[in-house]
């Protein structure tokens, strides 16, 4: 049976951990060659190994997103690798949680360059490789935060609902060239970096005001990233936000 993704080239940031990882595990199976961007190229070492043993083909690259020359020589890379993309996903973020008294120069430029500038660079080097393949999908990783208030995470939810704002943009600018922009915005998510910044009372806390009785895990957002990325499924959708969140959003807490 010919697998979904046969013949295509998908690129993720933020790939050798948690979210990223999972969404490059479901191209890489699906049938994609996918080419695994992280800040130091060695961190996705053990995934490459681990796609070619399965049959696949992935390539480690290392970059900061948030340096542009450096992000568009990655994307040069992986074509010349890979043989285009036509799937990016914009998943690396930076975090630090704060209060508004509390935010440095520091971990606000370093917020700012990963979650908008990265996106903006990475939205950038997509779509010329993408006007090259006649087309493409660009998906982006938002957040329930840019729908919500939350104590401490005024940068955070700031850079998430921007996110969504370049999403929607941008899906107008690139449709003349057959290119969607769409995006996905989890909740918490229960990845391993999630389960040790959190502690167990915390996590059960978010876990109870989840109206569907449980975090989501990194299977529920890759399955909504290869949605998007899928032009048989969802080919007339662009420049929309899926919010990926058991009801959190909608619920009255």
């Amino acid at each position: 049976m010919t697998k979904q993704f046969e013949g295509r080239v998908a690129l993720v940031t933020g790939a050798s951990r948690g979210l990223g990882r999972e969404i490059a595990q479901r191209f890489a199976a699906a049938g994609a060659s996918v080419a695994l961007l992280d800040r130091k190229a060695h961190w996705s070492d053990d995934l490459v190994t681990e796609i070619a043993a399965a049959g696949g083909k992935a390539i480690a690259l290392g970059c900061d997103v948030s340096d542009r020359a450096a992000l568009a020589e990655a994307f040069e890379s992986a074509i010349a690798a890979l043989g285009g993309i036509d799937i990016v996903v914009n998943n690396a973020m930076w975090t630090k949680y704060a209060a508004i008294e509390h935010i440095d120069e520091d971990s606000l430029d370093r917020m700012l360059g990963v979650g908008i500038a990265g996106i903006i660079w990475g939205t950038q080097a997509a779509a010329a490789a993408m006007r090259a393949r006649g087309g493409g999908s660009i998906i982006n990783i938002a957040s329930v935060s840019a729908h919500l208030g939350l104590p401490n995470a005024m940068v955070y939810c700031g850079v998430k609902a921007a996110v969504e704002g370049m999403t929607r943009s941008s899906a107008i600018e690139l449709a003349p060239a057959g290119i969607r922009v769409n995006a996905v915005a989890p909740s918490t998510v229960a990845t391993e970096g999630v389960r040790a910044m959190l502690d167990e009372a915390t996590f059960q806390a978010r876990v109870a005001s989840t109206p569907l009785g449980r975090l989501g895990e990194t299977s529920d957002i890759a399955e909504a990233v290869l949605f998007f990325a899928d032009p048989a499924r969802s080919g007339f959708v662009t420049g929309q936000s899926l919010l990926v969140d058991g009801g959190i959003s909608i619920a009255l807490r």
